[in-house]
């Protein structure tokens, strides 16, 4: 393996998405493969949703809405608001450009395409180097046992903003789903420098990843060095529910429990400065850094500080 060899990557939505951007600035971007979560995938309004592969899709072509975090730049609400004129469902936001995403990803799984060919091309259309991967083409959905009963994730995440309490999580699917063969033959490949774990959500965007049969038994056997970063900064999550969801499960909200989450195929973790007392008893190399990405240039620090701790730990 040399410094020049392939990275993989596994992702979710907005927080894994600035360093898979750090990632594709640092690397020749052609080395890069970026795996997305599905679980937050859903049908809605006719149309197939799927939110973490469309924010990479726009972070890495940078066409990503930096006001919103998410969506498209520059986008317009013509669509929402003539449907909320006519009655229609509008808890879940879909602008103008990025429906056009939507639209044409359902024509053409009608018509037979997978997702990841449909992906594939669209990252093509939109000038990304990098491959983008759902972690398979068949279906695997996010549910939560909660204080309300059973929800799937967008009606947990977006339509009750996170508010039930969270009992259990489930990749429903994800026992009988296949996992993308180009995913596995890259971590298969002898020349890879290195898997990084981008820090997502562990339980709602790299779970999913992880539960699909095979994943993790392969992250395991990879030769690979692999490396997660933190998405718990000083005892909180950077973005979402992350240590809100923690806390339900009974999990202490720190750093190190994110890392023993990932334990058993773990080589090497980065975690923030401020958490150098709460990782300080991990049995597995961790390099302090600082984890949260403001600018491009936070993006594109970290991305060198996780390549570095990899290339340390070649197996």
């Amino acid at each position: 393996m040399s410094d020049g060899g392939p990275v993989l990557a596994l992702s979710g939505g907005v927080g894994g998405a600035k360093l898979a951007l750090g990632l594709y600035r640092v690397l020749p971007p052609d080395t890069l493969t970026v795996v997305a979560n599905i679980g937050d995938d859903f049908e809605h309004l006719g149309l197939t949703i799927c939110p973490d592969l469309d924010t990479l899709l726009y972070t890495l072509s940078g066409e990503a809405n930096p006001e919103l975090g998410w969506g498209r730049r520059g986008e317009t609400w013509t669509f929402m608001a003539a449907l909320e004129k006519l009655g229609g469902e509008t808890w879940f936001k879909l602008g103008d450009g990025d429906l056009a995403t939507h639209v044409e990803r359902t024509r053409r799984l009608a018509a037979g395409e997978t997702l990841s060919a449909i992906m594939d091309d669209f990252r093509r259309q939109l000038g990304i180097a990098a491959r983008l991967l759902p972690v398979s083409d068949d279906n695997v959905r996010t549910q939560l046992e909660t204080d309300r009963g059973r929800l799937d994730f967008q009606d947990y995440f977006v339509r009750l903003h996170c508010e039930p309490i969270v009992r259990q999580l489930k990749s429903a699917g994800s026992e009988t789903a296949r996992p993308n063969p180009d995913f596995l033959a890259a971590l298969a490949d002898p020349e890879l420098r290195a898997v990084i774990v981008c820090p997502s959500n562990p339980f709602i965007s790299i779970d999913p990843i992880l539960a699909v049969s095979g994943v993790r038994e392969a992250l395991r056997d990879c030769r690979a060095p692999v490396v997660a970063v933190s998405p718990i900064i000083g005892g909180k999550a950077v973005k979402g529910p992350t240590a809100k969801m923690m806390e339900e499960l009974g999990l202490p909200v720190d750093a190190a429990a994110v890392a023993r989450h990932y334990s058993d195929f773990l080589d090497a973790y980065v975690a923030d400065e401020a958490d150098r007392d709460a990782v300080a008893g991990l049995d597995l190399p961790v390099v302090l850094a600082p984890t949260l990405m403001v600018t491009l240039e936070d993006r594109e620090t970290l991305a060198r500080i996780v390549l570095a701790a990899a290339d340390r730990r070649r197996r």
